[in-house]
């Protein structure tokens, strides 16, 4: 089935130039600057203060002495942390997009990877506090990497939360894909007679025979010509004698 010109946004494709306060104030930007900060946290918490040396010249991992913990939280940080910097590049260049195959492939692969994110975040929330829980006081003299490591946990919850939300607003968009607001940071002026305003048009009347009116809401409208016609009129034309044929 073939889709309407104006899904995805496309019929406003480069009609509106870059505007960087309404670019860096729309509500996902704000959630990918986000996601790009929480995602730096993380790895450089792990990678600077994530590893101790304890009793000997080895760095071991603070998460119970479990590199692959760090070495999941260091990758997942990186690459989440790459992803929001190409998506958000991506948000920038967006309107620009003429194409409806390219946009639509850029909106699937936005619900894609902010999925596949909000996954990988969950569980490596779950892993690095199952595996800080079960790290022993003594295994960490002084309590180094203490705070980079709960603040690791921390921030992998609260990258949960942002990538969460950033998959429903692309399953939105996918699955809304003639709202042409959806897809764009942009302020859309609303043509004369759509959008909400023309809801609230006025209703305006206007007479027509017998009396009775008609109410729309198009007052540049003229109606019909009509003609005004009595009841009184009709009633005797009814009964007018006709003459006999020949």
């Amino acid at each position: 089935m073939m889709e309407p010109a104006a899904a995805y946004g496309a019929a406003k494709a480069g009609k509106l130039a870059f505007d960087p306060v309404a670019f860096f104030t729309h509500p996902r930007t704000i959630l990918r600057l986000l996601s790009w900060v929480f995602s730096m946290v993380v790895f450089s918490c792990i990678v600077n203060e994530g590893y101790v040396n304890i009793g000997s010249e080895r760095l071991l991992c603070v998460f119970n002495k479990n590199a692959d913990a760090c070495n999941f939280g260091v990758t997942v940080g990186v690459a989440c942390f790459l992803a929001s910097a190409f998506f958000l590049l991506l948000d920038a260049v967006f309107p620009s997009f003429s194409s409806l195959t390219d946009r639509r492939r850029a909106v699937l692969l936005d619900l894609v990877c902010s999925g596949v994110a909000s996954f990988l975040w969950f569980v490596g929330f779950c892993f690095l506090a199952n595996q800080w829980q079960a790290t022993s006081p003594d295994e960490l003299p002084l309590s180094q990497g203490a705070d980079a490591a709960r603040a690791a946990i921390a921030f992998c919850f609260f990258s949960i939360i942002t990538w969460t939300v950033l998959t429903l607003s692309a399953l939105r968009r996918f699955l809304s894909g003639s709202h042409a607001s959806l897809f764009t940071w942009q302020h859309l002026d609303t043509a004369p007679g759509h959008g909400p305003a023309a809801g609230h048009a006025r209703a305006t009347p206007y007479p027509i025979a017998n009396g009775a009116t008609i109410v729309t809401t198009k007052p540049y409208q003229a109606p019909p010509f009509t003609e005004t016609l009595d009841p009184q009129k009709l009633t005797q034309q009814q009964h007018r004698p006709v003459a006999p044929a020949f």
